[in-house]
């Protein structure tokens, strides 16, 4: 097994794990806002300080490559990175909707076995980004951004139960009413979840380039101006 640096920014939380021999050794974690360019890197400090600590050497950073939000993730990426270059170590990209499963696989309520798993994350108004998963996290269909009406989804609520969650999830509940609509709260995605699919992906040497990999963005950012930057000037 290896040692694993995990970093999560793809949401308002921020977090940071370490793990070895699959257990997770120590996670920091805050969940008061967009603060991921303050917290950050003292959380990256703090966890390979404990590392060095307990002489662990550190084999891999695994980050969580998006969808989700376009600063948090780049702020996320950049860090992962630099941890690379610095400590010589491999880079892991974990989905962030695989991620927001974990919990619920890992530690949440026995499922029904045809269940199906919808993460959201909130994209604006009523869109979001998700994907479907089978209970052994195998994609139904692959993500991508949704604008949310009663219709959402139709195809699979015909035909399993589907769990909704993520912070996406919560402005779709008045909409998504159909029986086999299942809502599950604080449910998100967190570094301290990670190891399991960074392990998985060192056993099949699934590695990223650190040098040329950049975060699944999904949509590409746009900047907006306001109103007065467009006005046009007075002149004297």
């Amino acid at each position: 097994m290896s040692c694993i640096l995990h970093i999560e920014t793809s949401t308002d939380v921020c977090s940071v794990a370490l793990s070895q021999d699959g257990m997770c050794l120590m996670s920091k974690e805050d969940r008061n806002g967009p603060s991921h360019a303050s917290v950050l890197a003292p959380f990256v400090e703090e966890a390979l300080s404990f590392a060095d600590s307990h002489a662990i050497p550190l084999d891999a950073v695994a980050v969580s490559k998006g969808p989700g939000s376009y600063t948090g993730l780049r702020i996320g990426v950049s860090t992962a990175k630099g941890v690379c270059y610095g400590r010589n170590a491999r880079l892991i990209a974990i989905p962030t909707l695989e991620l927001l499963c974990t919990p619920l696989l890992l530690y949440g309520e026995e499922l029904p076995e045809n269940a199906l798993l919808c993460p959201m994350i909130d994209a604006r108004r009523m869109e979001v980004y998700s994907a479907l998963y089978d209970t052994g996290l195998s994609a139904v269909r692959e993500t991508q951004a949704d604008i949310v009406d009663a219709n959402s989804y139709l195809e699979y609520l015909d035909q399993h139960p589907v769990f909704f969650f993520g912070n996406g999830a919560d402005k779709c509940r008045s909409v998504l009413v159909h029986p086999n609509a299942h809502f599950i709260e604080d449910i998100y995605p967190s570094a301290k979840y990670m190891f399991p699919l960074a392990e998985q992906r060192i056993a099949r040497v699934q590695y990223e380039d650190v040098a040329y990999f950049e975060p699944f963005y999904l949509k590409e950012f746009v900047t907006t101006l306001s109103k007065k930057s467009i006005l046009p000037h007075r002149t004297q």
